[in-house]
């Protein structure tokens, strides 16, 4: 970790801190190009926007995919105050970003938290696979 690593891990965990005096949950994170410039912050907006998807993680992910070309999300780094979820690193590795730096990991989070109930998502299949099959043969080549 370098030096500047340190100060972009440090200005996501100040974002987060200001996410937390203004009510929201207490993440945050943000990109800085290849050159080190901050090119975007963001923090927990979940509970604010109604919306479980609204991680900064994810909101970033989605703001390189769309505002950055390739070569430039892969010479971007992510800094963030937590490990990012699942659903936020399937979001970053589609979005072509390079890096990502953070500063709790999720077993660390994890001991931060009350124990939440087990989940219970059941999932069934695969079904109908030569018909579902049907619309995505050809579509990667």
């Amino acid at each position: 970790m370098t030096p500047d690593d340190e100060r972009l891990l440090r200005r996501a965990l100040e974002l987060a801190a200001a996410a937390r005096a203004a009510g929201h949950a207490p993440f945050a994170s943000l990109l800085a190009g290849p050159d080190g410039e901050v090119l975007i912050e963001a923090h927990n907006t979940v509970a604010a926007d109604n919306d479980i998807s609204a991680h900064p993680e994810l909101k970033l992910a989605r703001w390189a995919a769309s505002e950055l070309d390739p070569a430039t999300a892969a010479g971007t780094t992510m800094y963030t105050s937590c490990q990012p979820c699942g659903m936020c690193q399937g979001g970053i590795e589609r979005s072509g970003l390079g890096r990502v730096v953070f500063a709790l990991s999720t077993e660390q989070l994890t001991a931060l938290k009350p124990p939440a109930p087990p989940l219970a998502l059941r999932l069934d299949g695969p079904a109908l696979p030569d018909e579902a099959g049907v619309p995505v043969a050809g579509y990667y080549l």
